[in-house]
């Protein structure tokens, strides 16, 4: 079993910044894919970003060069560093792990980009 929880949403004008933070109780030894994922309004959830055990990152289209995903090996935490903001990127902002092809989600935190 795993438990994510996400923090670090919130309300920021276009062109900010934000940086989410997900951190993995639980089966943590066991993770070997951590990314984001997003669901904005009317919008089917997408993803975001993943980086794997060896470090290895994946981008959607619409955020490279804008934000950038790490993790902290001894907190088991992860972050997503959102920068140059835009109002399409409001959504809520989920975390995901995946544990031998089982996939965990965090409850989401919200993101609302104002222009």
């Amino acid at each position: 079993q795993l438990q994510l929880v996400e923090s670090g949403g919130g309300l920021v004008q276009s062109g900010g910044s934000l940086r989410l933070s997900c951190a993995a109780s639980g089966s943590i030894f066991s993770i070997n894919a951590r990314g984001w994922y997003r669901q904005g309004p009317g919008k089917q959830r997408e993803l975001v970003a993943t980086v794997t055990s060896g470090g290895f990152t994946k981008y959607a289209d619409s955020v490279k060069g804008r934000f950038t995903i790490s993790r902290d090996n001894v907190k088991d935490t992860w972050y997503l560093q959102m920068n140059s903001l835009k109002p399409e990127d409001t959504a809520v902002y989920y975390c995901n792990a995946g544990i031998a092809g089982i996939y965990y989600w965090g409850k989401g935190t919200l993101v609302t980009v104002s222009s």
